[in-house]
């Protein structure tokens, strides 16, 4: 805009630049232990599995599903954005009434999982075991069954697959931190897919139609001698321990013999 002079310069003095106000810096926030308050409205991504596990009372499957979304923290001083299960939901009428307390663990884990602790509360129901003999539940890397020692620890063995496969999870069971969760979340917005444990060295492939253990050794490694269920007789196929499962000599060693087929 143009200004007219109408009267003589006697001097003149160079105006100074407002200084603008400092911008205050962000405190550190991690997106790990951000409390979300509710299940948000709308859609979320999920992933749905379906769990089949032998134990006492014959083989069952169920169907479970796990709700993911993306949360918001912050790291040395910068807004980083990293996905996060949210929500754990077993869809009622699957199972006889004595099986309301999965219904009842899913809600606790959802709170757990919005309370920023999920992978604490699945890990302590891996450690739960009951009277009723061993479950056994998914295969390791080499297409071996597993043994756990109850249906919950089954079901929250599954779940650390699921959080395992999402990236959210390494493949002990163990959290992964948090500024390699941003990378991966970074990553599937980059290349519109998730991560997948192949991508970073230390966490091979899995053989097709296998599932990776998590914090599970073979369990020949796992058992020392003189504990556990009593045996039976040695495995013809690979001399380990039989033990009792469902009425039928099974092989406690891992690799998957029956005497009933």
């Amino acid at each position: 805009m143009a200004v007219e002079i109408t009267s003589k310069i006697v001097g003149y003095r160079i105006k100074q630049q407002e200084q603008a106000a400092p911008v205050p810096e962000l405190q550190d926030e991690s997106p790990l232990t951000v409390r979300i308050p509710s299940r948000p409205e709308g859609t979320l991504e999920a992933v749905s599995e379906k769990i089949s596990y032998v134990g006492a009372e014959g083989r069952k499957k169920v169907y479970l599903l796990v709700s993911f979304m993306p949360v918001e923290g912050v790291i040395g001083g910068k807004r980083v954005v990293i996905e996060r299960p949210v929500e754990f939901f077993f869809p009622s009428g699957q199972l006889s009434s004595e099986h309301q307390w999965i219904t009842a663990t899913m809600r606790s884990l959802s709170l757990a999982a919005r309370g920023g602790y999920v992978t604490q509360a699945v890990a302590d129901l891996r450690k739960v075991a009951w009277d009723k003999g061993l479950v056994r539940c998914g295969m390791n890397r080499w297409n071996k069954p597993m043994f756990h020692d109850s249906e919950v620890a089954a079901i929250a063995w599954s779940i650390q697959q699921i959080l395992y496969r999402r990236g959210f999870l390494d493949r002990d069971g163990n959290q992964v931190p948090v500024e390699k969760l941003v990378e991966r979340y970074a990553h599937r917005m980059t290349h519109g897919h998730a991560w997948q444990p192949d991508e970073e060295t230390g966490d091979a492939p899995v053989e097709a139609g296998a599932v990776e253990p998590i914090g599970e050794k073979t369990t020949a490694e796992k058992k020392p001698k003189g504990s556990g269920p009593a045996t039976v007789g040695n495995c013809p196929e690979c001399r380990g321990e039989l033990i009792m499962m469902d009425g039928c000599p099974t092989c406690y060693a891992g690799c998957g013999w029956s005497k009933c087929g």
